[in-house]
């Protein structure tokens, strides 16, 4: 399929800048693939739509605050450091982007705080991005609470605006506990321990997955034919006890919803030549767009995404290409909330 044909016209104010004021109380959209029906519901609604055995599929990584403010040696130039990935955590290297990127040379340093935190520019790998070396005052503090000392909560680009005291809640699920992503499985921030142990005490199994999200899930797309577009690679792990549970499922004909795109990649990176799931990790590059055979799920709880995403095209090829992108235009006209913060579609 081309590019341009997951196009849509999405009005700034569709954007949700800020979290519903109660997990579970986001709007959600029912779509049943077999007979196109939609339903409009509340997300604690969706209770109603599990059986028991079901099996739902949680990614537990954990935000982390991956954006920071430091100054330039030398010129005191405020600086933008995002974090991306940590190559070497024996010698705190990390591969970031930087903003403004045209100050930042490789010998460089950078200052965090008063001095608490030093940064020296390795490299340059990209236009923004570069490999940095992070140098803390005290060798013997964590690096990782360093970071919570003097990063901020890494809100998505479409929510433009200044964080607030309720992001670093907000922006990660209830659920949240392998540290290393820099954006949160936005479909599971709906979800409450309330709804979980109301899920459990009706018979559904609730199993983990680990996909740290990085900003490769929002980059642009820049070629029409999608079969030359290259996703960034994600570090994932599935463990033997989901892969246990999810392969008695599928004997038994048992449905397995996967919470978010990044849990149904996950899954479908692990799966086997026979079609079952494999304890395994590494890193994934997996890109699912129209037409795909989906080998494990049956079931697919996402947010609205932006047009022309990676993430509306996997959508799309779950639930089918004409029937999501018509559930799109609604969500429009209905006024449904986009992106992080905004509501869920439940496709079944």
């Amino acid at each position: 399929m081309k590019l341009s044909e997951f196009d849509f016209k999405l009005p700034a104010n569709r954007t949700a800048l800020h979290p519903a004021e109660n997990r579970d109380e986001s709007r959600l959209m029912v779509v049943h693939k077999d007979t196109g029906k939609v339903e409009h519901k509340v997300f604690k609604d969706i209770i109603k739509y599990f059986n028991e055995d079901d099996v739902l599929i949680l990614n537990d990584t954990k935000v982390f605050p991956a954006r920071l403010y430091g100054y330039k040696e030398k010129t005191g130039a405020k600086i933008e450091v995002f974090l991306l990935r940590e190559l070497n955590p024996e010698l705190n290297l990390w591969d970031v982007l930087v903003d403004p990127a045209r100050k930042i040379r490789v010998g460089n340093k950078l200052y965090f705080g008063e001095g608490e935190l030093i940064a020296e520019v390795i490299d340059n790998t990209t236009s923004r991005g570069r490999t940095i070396r992070f140098i803390p005052e005290d060798p013997d503090r964590h690096f990782h609470d360093i970071i919570h000392e003097f990063g901020q909560t890494p809100l998505t680009k479409e929510i433009k605006r200044k964080i607030d005291k309720n992001d670093a809640e907000r922006f990660q699920t209830v659920y949240a506990k392998n540290i290393g992503a820099v954006a949160p499985a936005a479909a599971g921030l709906h979800f409450t321990q309330i709804i979980l142990k109301k899920l459990e005490l009706l018979g559904v199994n609730i199993a983990t997955i680990t996909t740290h999200n990085s900003l490769g899930t929002f980059k642009d797309i820049d070629v029409e034919d999608l079969t030359k577009h290259k996703m960034d690679s994600e570090n994932y792990s599935v463990p033997q006890e989901t892969c246990k549970i999810v392969n008695e499922a599928l004997i038994n004909n048992k449905r397995i919803f996967a919470v978010g795109t990044s849990s149904m990649k996950t899954l479908e990176t692990a799966v086997s030549a026979n079609d079952t799931l494999n304890p395994n990790s590494g890193w994934t590059d997996k890109f699912i767009f129209p037409e795909y055979e989906f080998k494990i799920c049956s079931g697919m709880i996402t947010n609205f995404h932006s047009p022309k995403s990676t993430l509306l095209m996997m959508a799309c090829a779950f639930g089918g290409f004409d029937l999501i992108m018509k559930c799109y235009k609604l969500a429009v006209k209905e006024k449904y909330k986009f992106h992080t913060y905004g509501d869920a579609l439940l496709i079944i």
